[in-house]
């Protein structure tokens, strides 16, 4: 028995990256099971299986004493590597190709004006919410309010000009929060607001921002609207992360 268990470690953990999809698929099998049986849908599977992520990282963390979640577990040290920045940034990619450029062309002043309108709104809306919570600095407000655009404008902004790692933390969170409330909102809103079509759905795609978030909610309305709402949430995301560390901080800190 003790060697068939040292085997399985030696295996697990010479090919961390396969064990670490084989997890994450399992986790999202189930969740759609939940999403499906419990939820009738209502709940999309991907907003059960963001937060059965982070219930596991708190867990993990808890358990190891480390920083990194489930990672700092010898068998799933694999996460640490599928969760980077380069596979992210390769996922976000991967969602264009399905565009239809002349669907982009459609779109016109409308969607560039939306992404620019939905940075500045949810940027003023982090901001104030720092505020209210008793901050003070200019760093850590914009910080703070970078991290409401998205969970990785955040971050980005936050490093940039100096936000302690609290900050940063908290910055993660702001965007955490938005990106399950996009996801979970977007199929009960979405008939209210005309998002049946792919030049809505980049305009709503400018407006939200946060590319999981607008995936996971246009998924659960239209999977063929996709491509088109995650194209305007990633150059969101690209206006973000230019406009957090520059000129919103600028203004805050003239404010401020």
């Amino acid at each position: 028995m003790d060697i068939t268990i040292e085997l399985l470690e030696k295996v697990f953990s010479r090919n961390g990256l396969i064990v670490a999809f084989a997890a994450v698929g399992l986790i999202t099998w189930f969740s759609y099971f939940l999403s499906n049986k419990l939820t009738h849908g209502r709940i999309h599977g991907s907003a059960i299986a963001i937060t059965l992520g982070l219930v596991a990282a708190y867990i993990g963390g808890k358990a190891t004493g480390g920083s990194t979640g489930v990672a700092d577990i010898g068998l799933l040290a694999g996460v640490g590597f599928m969760g980077g920045g380069m596979m992210r940034d390769f996922a976000i990619v991967s969602t264009a190709f399905g565009v239809h450029i002349g669907e982009l062309k459609k779109a016109g002043i409308v969607g560039i004006v939306s992404i620019f309108a939905g940075v500045i709104v949810s940027f003023i809306v982090g901001a104030v919410v720092a505020v209210m919570f008793g901050y003070t600095d200019a760093i850590s407000i914009t910080t703070i309010g970078a991290g409401a655009v998205t969970y990785i404008v955040g971050p980005v902004t936050g490093t940039a000009i100096g936000a302690s790692s609290d900050v940063i933390a908290l910055s993660v969170a702001a965007g955490l929060v938005k990106s399950i409330l996009v996801m979970i909102g977007t199929p009960m809103v979405a008939k209210y607001i005309g998002l049946n079509n792919p030049q809505s759905a980049m305009v709503f795609g400018g407006l939200m921002g946060t590319t999981s978030g607008v995936a996971g909610g246009l998924a659960a309305t239209d999977p063929r609207l996709v491509p088109y709402g995650a194209m305007t949430a990633t150059f969101y995301t690209g206006v973000g992360c230019l406009m957090g560390p520059s000129i919103l901080f600028l203004i805050v800190n003239a404010i401020y």
